[in-house]
């Protein structure tokens, strides 16, 4: 018997929707306009999810990584320092991500249900919350940053045609209804890949290097 892989430590999977309105999906900025000012205002611009940010463009991606740089580095010096990482603040760290996570797929079209701030709805994603002692070595956060600029590198190119992917399934749900399953499943698959990578440089919940791969 074939032995699984162990799964990784950031997991994305988003149900794919058989029916996809037209009217919603056409208006779809204007409709997340009041949803974009509550995550703004909530993180103060952070860019966690990074991959979906870049599939919706250059408007997306100017929700900057203010945020993002300043938890990174409260957690860096609480695992260099004091080897901790409170469950308080992974717990606010994984459903801020989802937040984020429903955010993003209602932008990339990958979804109709507008983002709760609570409930899962169809954006499944996990997060494992780290034992420091056992799973991080306490002086590898200060160079996650730059071991994950490989990753950053593909993701930069993964999300700009992740961004044509959305642009031709908006044009595909107005004359169908349907999200071709392979454009759904390329930008589903950058934006589980730029998880991995959130999680590893900057949510800081794994030292497992992230694999260069969508599944």
């Amino acid at each position: 018997m074939a032995i699984q892989p162990e799964a990784y430590a950031a997991r994305l999977d988003i149900d794919y929707p058989e029916q996809l309105d037209r009217l919603t999906t056409f208006f779809r900025i204007i409709w997340a306009i009041p949803v974009l000012i509550i995550l703004t205002v909530i993180t103060g611009g952070f860019g966690g999810f990074s991959s979906f940010a870049q599939s919706n463009g250059e408007a997306a991606q100017t929700i900057g990584l203010g945020m993002t740089g300043s938890f990174a580095l409260a957690t860096a010096l609480m695992i260099v320092f004091r080897q901790v990482y409170p469950r308080w603040w992974f717990d606010f760290a994984r459903e801020l991500t989802r937040f984020e996570g429903r955010v993003y797929a209602y932008l990339a079209l990958l979804t109709d249900t507008y983002p709760s701030t609570v409930d899962e709805q169809s954006v499944h994603l996990e997060l494992d919350y780290p034992d420091v002692e056992q799973d991080l070595n306490r002086w590898l956060p200060l160079v996650k940053w730059l071991l994950a600029i490989p990753h950053v590198i593909v993701l930069f190119i993964l999300g700009y045609f992740a961004f044509l992917a959305v642009v031709i399934a908006w044009f595909a749900i107005l004359f169908t209804g349907r999200y071709p399953r392979g454009l759904f499943d390329f930008v589903v698959g950058v934006g589980r890949w730029g998880l991995r990578v959130q999680a590893y440089a900057f949510l800081l919940v794994t030292d497992r290097y992230p694999p260069f791969s969508m599944q």
